[in-house]
């Protein structure tokens, strides 16, 4: 019998691998063994960091949104607290955009959060 090697369909494999792997240092971007291992290791690193970058960027807004509350004489928490009882259903990237962009606006808020918590 002959021997049978994949062909064509590895040497494609190989390629889009090493082209993802285009950049990497060393051998994490000429060895094949090398390169499957890094790549394994950066698709994980990938799917749990979209993750932390979400996280993260709450916790940013949150920080914004807590600064321009206690600037008006507010705590954070007081200030949701309001805007769910006045009905106000605003996500914390568009309060974060409002405190920083349009003050005018966001002490609007605050004012009804005020009000709906009284």
């Amino acid at each position: 019998m002959t021997r049978i090697t994949i062909g064509a369909p590895r040497r494609q494999k190989k390629v889009r691998y090493f082209k993802q792997a285009k950049g990497f240092r060393g051998g994490r971007s000429k060895l094949w063994r090398t390169v499957r291992e890094t790549l394994l290791r950066a698709w994980a690193f990938s799917t749990r960091d979209r993750r932390t970058k979400k996280r993260q960027f709450r916790r940013l807004w949150v920080v914004r949104i807590n600064a321009a509350t206690r600037m008006r004489g507010v705590s954070y928490s007081a200030f949701i607290d309001g805007l769910k009882k006045a009905g106000i259903t605003l996500n914390r990237k568009e309060l974060s955009e409002l405190a920083i962009h349009d003050p005018k606006a966001f002490d609007a808020l605050v004012n009804e959060a005020k009000s709906a918590r009284a």
